[in-house]
């Protein structure tokens, strides 16, 4: 991340999914659009307070509108550059995407989205879940309907090629 990169949107309670064949589970985390890349925030430094209702607030902003572009106030640029000091957690040029596209489905909406880093091709979904099942491991039980195409278009409008 450059110093002087902003925060387009953030988005808490994402559940992404590798789309490989045999992946089984998921990852919770925060999904990141800056000015210039895609973060996938799973290990963070934020508050279990912040982020459980930060959780709550963005249900509800998103039964009011499905708009992704959103952003949360307790997290900024700074936390973010602290989060991205730990390698487990994904920072994507937008020219690193080779495809990104989304799907409405029954169930909720998500966000397909194909990249190559470090010489590997990765394949993941990303979800936004409104409620949890913690026993026996933590996974989604319900998924928000939201609208990824502002999202989408963000990137695509930036990227020096688009697939």
């Amino acid at each position: 991340m450059e110093p002087d990169e902003k925060i387009q949107a953030h988005l808490v309670s994402v559940w992404r999914e590798s789309k490989k064949f045999f992946s089984i589970g998921g990852r919770e985390g925060m999904l990141l659009l800056t000015d210039k890349h895609l973060m996938f925030i799973h290990k963070t430094e934020a508050k279990m307070n912040w982020w459980k209702a930060i959780t709550q607030r963005q249900v509800v902003n998103f039964i009011k509108s499905k708009n992704t572009m959103i952003h949360h106030d307790g997290y900024d640029e700074d936390e973010l550059m602290n989060d991205l000091e730990d390698d487990r957690n994904i920072e994507l040029s937008f020219d690193d995407i080779t495809s990104i596209s989304y799907q409405e489905k029954d169930w909720g909406s998500s966000l397909l989205l194909e990249y190559q880093k470090d010489g590997k091709q990765e394949k993941y979904q990303y979800s936004i879940a409104q409620d949890w099942v913690k026993y026996p491991a933590k996974e989604p039980t319900k998924y928000m309907k939201v609208d990824w195409e502002p999202f989408v278009k963000y990137i695509k409008d930036r990227q020096k090629f688009t697939k």
